[in-house]
């Protein structure tokens, strides 16, 4: 089973960015579609981003689309999440987490193993 640690999370204004990363235990993590969710306080985990095994597929939700950029490094077991114009709606609990399935991936189901999370507090 693959162990995930999520980092990059903070206090940021408005408008900024922030990078988060998520590293992965095991030699299979290059197989994986990975994907990020976030859950803010008396919400739901909601969806943000998820990428097929080799990169080349990429999938956001609405609200995060043209603003966060979801990637990965296969060599270094490590999915990447850039997140620019920062909003204080974004402030979460940020979770990366490995898919049972191929592809698509984006309903909290198709993810098996999840990390901690990492805070993420946008101040307005």
């Amino acid at each position: 089973q693959v162990q995930l640690v999520e980092s990059g999370g903070g206090l940021v204004q408005a408008g900024g960015s922030l990078r988060l990363s998520c590293a992965a235990s095991g030699r299979t993590f290059s197989s994986y579609t990975m994907g990020w969710f976030r859950q803010a306080p008396g919400k739901e985990r909601e969806f943000v981003a998820s990428i097929s095994w080799n990169g080349v597929l990429v999938y956001y939700s609405d609200s995060v689309q043209g603003r966060f950029t979801i990637s990965r490094d296969n060599a270094k077991n490590t999915v990447y999440l850039q997140m620019n114009t920062l909003k204080p709606e974004d402030t979460a609990l940020y979770y990366c987490a490995t898919a049972w399935v191929r592809w698509p991936a984006s309903r909290p189901s198709d993810f098996g193993s999840w990390g901690q999370g990492t805070q993420v507090t946008v101040s307005s």
